[in-house]
């Protein structure tokens, strides 16, 4: 019986047990099935403003200074670039070193990065004031509508938001991003909750005029401010409970206000969306109003960029109390900090990736052969984000295709390259226009037209207009990776005034023809090699001199006189500036053999020119650079014609006339002996980022044999000198004096020389 109680007992204690497990169990499961009420989404909205938009940047620092997560982030054009590199991950001071460290020179233009041009085309670069490509379709001509193609920023948006070059929904990203854009056809808003990250940002900032729009499908796509320049609605379709916002509108402006054409624009989009505006700052809960001024929305310069951003954070730090108590009302602790999200640097740019398959869109077959075989993509090899940065601008230069962009990695496709272009060849158009006291005015037109053919093919005509007339036209073909050979004819009527120890002593004009075979023209980045041959005539129109007087007479042979050589030339340039260089070096070396019927020249050996310089740069500290230089040309042979002489004067190589080498302080050009060597030394002074001191020092022998040089003519000269770098080419004035001329010359240039 004892045992049996016992028995129950024990039974009972396992029941009693038993079910206490089983209610705290119930317990437990009742807790984890009613979830705390889940956090409310904060949002961040970021208005456009141009270069004001940085101030943005400011505002980030201080909303993670305080501790509040945003989880939401909306923008339109500076706002939609800020906006969406925070939304995958950039933090405050990494954007801030990102926009502070941009050349937003190159950055805001179309120019090819340096190291991905060729010389030829640097020196394009730096001969036109403006160059825009056009495309003939349908008997119409159709342009790029905006003066900037937006090329440069648009390889930097792909850049900074590696990984998400693909089609995505924009709620996918670390933060939910969304961003507001203009359709033109319609001139409804556009907003952007999916597709290209870097495309978005792109489009969203599109300036009308100002950058061309993106063409996604049949739409037109431009500046979202011109329909919602703070889409704070957008926030809330997004699922924000709570909105900070921050807007670099500034109070209305006056008619004095509008100084210029970004003012204007900016003065558009304010008034067109004011209501909007307005609509959308009545439903945020923070707004952080900044007073850029006094930079504006053209402001990209270093200085202004951090005035900025501090100023973006000394009003966000206005906000202080209303951002704690945003704090405590989403329960978050005192010492709550947000957390950075990890995402892909811009440095990874040499990192590589493998492909398996390389994809080429809207391209023809003999254009995929020439860049798989320009840059060796073979399908299973590996590829960075430099290399195809270089692809797509080869497709641009080379094969003259307007638009260019490139996938990596997109989801479904994870190992595929695909370049793709906009299937449609553009001609491009090229103008120079430059002023100097010498010659007064001068026009430079230039185009360059692609051929349909197997091999890549192109003509490039050239006009210059002015006291002196030159034409030129050239085919250009592609048989090779970083090799052409060209084929061109040139006319030139020279209009010059030859002076003799400083006195003119002949004015005269004559026709020079030149046909051009260049059976080799290697140019790739830095370096260029030329070999060919050529054929010239020249013929003499008219002269203002006794030729019985002048028996050295520049012009005294030249009617019907015509010359056969054959040439290679070497060129390296590795200087970070064309016009200012701080650093890098400059050379050059030619030879050519001349002869009037292929082989001899006057019934015997022909005879040989031998010219070369080499200058390199050298900062002494931020301001000052010093650059020496040597130069010559020597000529060697019987017989040599006067029209092949040596010629000096003026700052520029082949300024005038081809052999012309640069004598600064001797103003106009000069004969001088066939042996004729020179050393320069310039002192560049940086008064301002715009404004530049220079002074140059150069001395010379010449002789007329190449023994003699020790022994033969001292020549000098010294030039002192202001330059200001503007859009259109330096502008800049020379006062200068040299023992040939012995006398004060003056010289103003305004334009690209050419």
């Amino acid at each position: 019986m004892k045992t049996m109680n016992s028995i129950s007992r024990k039974s009972h204690n396992i029941w009693v047990k038993t079910l206490i497990f089983i209610m705290a169990l119930f317990t437990v499961s009742q807790g984890y099935c009613q979830n705390p009420e889940p956090r409310k989404k904060v949002a961040l909205v970021l208005s456009g403003g141009g270069a004001k938009g940085v101030a943005h940047i400011g505002v980030i620092k201080v909303l993670e200074k305080a501790g509040i997560p945003v989880d939401i982030v909306t923008g339109t054009s500076m706002g939609s670039i800020i906006g969406g590199l925070y939304s995958i991950g950039y933090t405050p001071e990494q954007m801030d070193s990102l926009i502070s460290i941009q050349n937003w020179a190159f950055v805001l233009s179309d120019n090819e990065d340096l190291n991905s041009r060729s010389l030829e085309d640097v020196e394009k670069n730096n001969t036109y004031l403006l160059s825009r490509r056009f495309s003939i379709k349908d008997k119409k001509i159709n342009g790029i509508s905006g003066i900037i193609n937006g090329k440069n920023l648009a390889t930097l948006f792909r850049s900074l938001t590696k990984g998400y070059n693909h089609e995505m929904d924009f709620s996918t990203l670390p933060r939910k991003f969304a961003c507001a854009a203009t359709e033109l056809v319609t001139y409804k808003e556009y907003d952007f909750f999916k597709g290209v990250l870097s495309e978005a940002m792109r489009a969203s900032m599109s300036i009308p005029a100002a950058f061309a729009p993106v063409v996604k499908g049949n739409m037109v796509l431009v500046d979202g401010g011109l329909k919602n320049n703070f889409p704070a609605d957008l926030a809330i379709q997004l699922g924000a409970d709570y909105i900070i916002g921050a807007t670099v509108q500034g109070p209305e402006k006056t008619a004095e206000d509008l100084k210029n054409t970004l003012d204007i624009v900016g003065q558009l989009v304010d008034v067109n969306c004011k209501m909007k505006y307005n609509d959308n700052l009545a439903i945020t809960d923070v707004a952080v109003r900044i007073n850029t001024q006094p930079y504006g929305t053209a402001s990209f310069n270093s200085k202004a960029i951090r005035a900025m951003i501090k100023m973006g954070e000394d009003e966000a730090m206005k906000h202080w109390d209303e951002l704690i108590a945003l704090k405590k009302e989403l329960g978050l602790p005192d010492d709550y900090k947000v957390e950075p999200i990890a995402h892909q640097h811009p440095e990874d740019i040499d990192k590589k990736y493998k492909v398996d398959r390389y994809q080429f869109t809207n391209m023809s077959d003999h254009d995929e052969r020439f860049l798989r075989s320009k840059f060796k993509l073979k399908d299973g090899d590996s590829i960075s984000i430099r290399k195809a940065e270089e692809v797509a601008t080869s497709t641009r230069m080379d094969l003259f295709y307007d638009q260019v962009n490139y996938t990596l990695g997109a989801p479904a496709e994870d190992n595929v390259m695909n370049f793709v272009a906009n299937g449609q060849k553009a001609s491009k158009l090229n103008l120079g226009a430059r002023f100097d006291s010498e010659e007064m005015a001068a026009l430079l037109l230039n185009i360059e037209q692609p051929i349909r053919s197997k091999v890549p093919t192109s003509v490039d005509l050239t006009l210059r207009l002015g006291k002196r007339v030159h034409a030129k036209g050239e085919i250009v073909f592609h048989p090779a990776s970083f090799s052409k050979i060209k084929m061109s004819y040139e006319y030139q009527h020279n209009d010059l005034n030859i002076y003799k120890e400083g006195e003119r002593y002949i004015n005269g004009t004559y026709s020079h023809h030149i046909g051009d075979l260049n059976l080799l023209d290697f140019d790739i980045r830095n370096f260029k090699v030329n070999i060919g041959v050529k054929w010239e005539l020249f013929h003499r129109k008219n002269m203002l001199a006794d030729i019985d007087e002048m028996q050295d007479d520049y012009f005294k042979n030249l009617h019907g006189s015509h010359y056969f050589s054959y040439y290679i030339n070497t060129k390296y340039i590795s200087e970070n500036d064309w016009n200012f260089p701080t650093r890098g070096a400059r050379f050059h070396a030619s030879y050519g053999y001349f002869t009037d019927n292929l082989v001899k020249y006057n019934d015997h050996s022909g005879f040989s020119i031998v010219d070369a310089s080499w200058r390199m740069s050298f900062a002494i500290n931020n301001n000052l650079t010093v650059t020496p230089m040597l130069y010559g040309r020597l000529l060697f042979g019987r017989d040599i014609p006067l029209i092949m002489s040596n010629i000096i004067g003026g700052d520029y190589f082949g300024h005038y006339i081809e052999q012309q080498m640069p004598f600064s302080g001797l103003g106009h050009i000069e004969h001088t002996r066939d042996q004729f060597v020179a050393g320069q030394l310039k002192f560049q002074q940086k008064i301002t980022n715009s404004i530049y001191a220079i002074l140059t020092g150069t001395y010379a022998k010449a002789a007329d044999r190449f023994r003699n040089l020790p022994s033969g003519s001292n020549l000098y000269a010294a030039q002192i000198g202001g330059l200001y770098k503007t859009l259109l080419g330096p502008v800049g004035l020379n006062i200068g004096w040299s023992n040939k001329s012995k006398e004060l010359h003056m010289y103003l240039n305004l334009g690209y020389e050419f």
